[in-house]
């Protein structure tokens, strides 16, 4: 098992994924720990391993869409806090722009501050699965990884 700060994990998911996918990545090395960070549209200035992409010494950190149960989650958060209004949320996520059709209502309604909030904790969950799932223990800091 590697071990990993979960500050330095915390840094590379966000970076990971404040980008569509893809245009920035971390690898953790699972001899060392040490996480390496690449941009494809901003060069980062630390050197990294020629074999960096090729290896299976090094994991690629997922993007929080790989992570993040999207729709579903956005139903069944509906379904705990907009019950009777449930069926429009489900009607709003089969058409284009669904998400921000979803944060509007929820903002109407009082509720975006709660949702970013039950977002972030199912993302840190997931977060924290991935790791457990790929023998990477998160060390330091209390609170959530994501």
């Amino acid at each position: 098992m590697v071990v990993v700060n979960r500050d330095d994990i915390e840094l590379a998911f966000s970076f990971v994924s404040s980008s569509a996918p893809m245009e920035n990545q971390a690898y953790i090395s699972l001899d060392t720990g040490q996480i390496y960070w690449v941009s494809e549209f901003n060069p980062v200035e630390e050197e990294v391993p020629e074999d960096l992409e090729s290896s299976d010494r090094y994991l690629a950190l997922p993007h929080k869409n790989e992570l993040c149960r999207g729709r579903n989650l956005a139903l069944d958060f509906a379904h705990d806090e907009l019950p009777d209004r449930y069926h429009e949320v489900e009607a709003i996520f089969h058409r284009k722009g669904a998400y921000r059709r979803f944060k509007d209502l929820l903002a109407s309604v009082g509720l975006l501050d709660k949702w970013h909030k039950f977002e972030e904790a199912a993302l840190d969950q997931a977060l924290r699965e991935w790791c457990a799932a790929h023998s990477i223990a998160i060390v330091g800091g209390e609170g959530p990884v994501a």
